[in-house]
């Protein structure tokens, strides 16, 4: 369990510094859906539950239910949270092709110094 909390953590520093350090548009747009996906592994990671079982009622669980089973809510917002994503990549991707063909360069400190 520990291990998704170190990995998301360090999805998070990759991500974070892809978009604050890098310079490329591109670059940017994949490091901002490496940030993403650390949303995305720690919710996914706080409604895990070990031994589990869906979250289902029958009259079979109807006892032990609560104790046994999964939040769906975290699932659901993962579920959202992916949809979101592709649409933000697919309108970062079409601005950085405009980009690309107005100033002929996908650098956003040159981009700077020719606006002006």
């Amino acid at each position: 369990m520990i291990e998704t909390f170190i990995t998301s953590a360090l999805l998070a520093v990759i991500g974070i510094y892809c978009v604050v350090v890098k310079k490329n548009l591109v670059k940017k747009l994949i490091g901002l859906g490496v940030f993403t996906n650390f949303i995305h592994l720690l919710l996914i990671s706080i409604g895990f539950r070990k031994g589990g079982m869906a979250p289902i009622v029958t009259q079979e669980n109807l006892g032990f239910f609560a104790v046994y089973s999964v939040d769906p809510l975290p699932q659901a917002l993962v579920l959202t949270s992916i949809v979101i994503q592709l649409s933000v990549t697919a309108l970062g991707l079409s601005i950085a092709i405009y980009a690309y063909r107005h100033f002929k360069t996908l650098n956003t400190e040159k981009m700077n110094k020719l606006m002006g």
